[in-house]
């Protein structure tokens, strides 16, 4: 029983010190989501050369897409005249940060981390882009070439543009799309820390974790096969370093565990081939190796300086009106997120449909955000003869109605999406 209020009480003080940043970060993601225009980026990562490849990189360190999000945007990039070079660092640099995470960053590690972290981000989207120029040496087919004509977004940030004003649709990427897409790992993440924090003593690993390559490559072995967002791979740092990490080790966990899952690195094979996928992984690890080993220099006592800092009395921290607060009113707006999706689902599943309409039911692999869910009804409302789209990434599955549709048309759009589908049933 003192275990589990131990967990539940580091849980909540971890909880407490990151909401209020992270609500700011919130609100700015909503509204760079919507001033910062697909259309613009698309118009900047076009052409030849290393300016590309430094804007698709500068660009994407703030964004607040995960590394199942950064893929669809990345696709249509690509189709619509982005280099192999710029897509490749948009890759890179985009899932490392974004607004919230560097929030994030700075209430639980400080400072030197929050600017460390997203300008270590920006030179490995610099490095990846670089050695595709310099290896990939395969001619841009006519279909490659820069479009005069971008795509309209048609992703949850944009979805509704032109019909509510600017703050209104913030206001719902930021406290709503956004949250609904990171809050289950988030909490996820949040509740190891509090069991590391609980009950494993300082400096457990710290043989292990404590310094050197060795140390850091392990860190990022940790998080390569993860699928954890930018946000959410904070606190597990934060336990990591009670372990006895080192800086470096814990910067290449936050690295890898973002940028890299299984699916990432399929779907990366299939979007951009096999040696641009290798050049990914080799990019991630260089970066983490080389800027962990650098930052272990620059901080060379800051895991001392963290544990020293840490509040002994836990129970009054946890206490602490201030911090209660903050916890409460992003449990709450996680709350909303979470209802407002499944208000989404019951109204969809409740809506007056024609019982005689033909519809085709496919299952799909691959999606876990809005942004998925928002590229696959993209590419299922281009197809002949479809009507009306349903894409829920929670159950992994879209319902296409419409006549004279072409089953082989549909799953190649998923596919050329950068996901995997097949028919389920062709229900009457």
């Amino acid at each position: 029983m003192d275990a589990f209020r131990e967990i539940l009480g580091g849980s909540w003080l971890v909880l407490g010190q990151m909401s209020p940043y992270l609500l700011f970060g919130f609100l700015v993601a909503g509204f760079l989501s919507v001033c910062v225009s697909p259309e613009f980026v698309e118009r900047h990562l076009g052409g030849r050369g290393f300016g590309p490849v430094w804007k698709a990189s500068l660009l994407g360190v703030p964004l607040p897409l995960c590394s199942c999000g950064v893929i669809p945007v990345s696709a249509a990039f690509r189709r619509h005249g982005a280099s192999r070079a710029a897509t490749t660092s948009f890759l890179l640099s985009t899932p490392q940060t974004g607004v919230d995470s560097i929030a994030v960053t700075y209430s639980l590690l400080g400072g030197v981390f929050a600017v460390y972290r997203p300008v270590v981000a920006l030179l490995t989207g610099l490095l990846g882009g670089l050695l595709v120029m310099l290896f990939d040496d395969a001619k841009e087919t006519p279909e490659d070439a820069e479009s005069s004509r971008p795509a309209v977004c048609t992703d949850a940030c944009c979805a509704d543009r032109g019909r509510h004003g600017v703050v209104r649709r913030a206001l719902e990427y930021g406290f709503l799309t956004l949250p609904r897409d990171i809050g289950g790992p988030l909490l996820i993440g949040i509740l190891i820390a509090g069991v590391i924090g609980a009950l494993a003593s300082p400096d457990q690993w710290h043989a292990y974790l404590g310094g050197g390559v060795w140390s850091i490559l392990l860190a990022m072995a940790l998080g390569i096969p993860l699928y954890v967002c930018a946000s959410a791979s904070v606190p597990i740092a934060v336990g990591l370093l009670h372990l006895g990490a080192s800086p470096g080790a814990a910067l290449a966990f936050l690295i890898a565990g973002p940028a890299t899952n299984a699916a990432t690195i399929a779907t990366l094979w299939k979007v951009l081939g096999g040696r641009n996928a290798v050049l990914y992984l080799l990019t991630i690890a260089l970066s983490a190796v080389l800027g962990g080993l650098a930052l272990n220099a620059l901080l060379p006592n800051f895991h001392l300086e963290m544990l020293s800092s840490t509040p002994h009395d836990h129970e009054a921290m946890v206490g602490s009106w201030w911090l209660n607060v903050w916890a409460a009113l992003l449990l709450g707006m996680l709350a909303m997120s979470f209802a407002s999706k499944f208000l989404r689902l019951h109204r969809r599943a409740t809506s007056g449909r024609d019982p005689d309409e033909p519809c085709v039911r496919l299952d799909i692999a691959g999606m876990h955000c809005s942004h998925c869910e928002a590229t696959v009804s993209k590419a299922l409302r281009g197809c002949h003869g479809v009507t009306r789209v349903e894409v829920s990434a929670a159950q992994s599955r879209a319902v296409v109605a419409g006549t004279d549709v072409d089953l082989h048309e549909l799953l190649a759009a998923v596919e050329a999406a950068g996901y995997q589908a097949a028919v389920v049933d062709n229900p009457r």
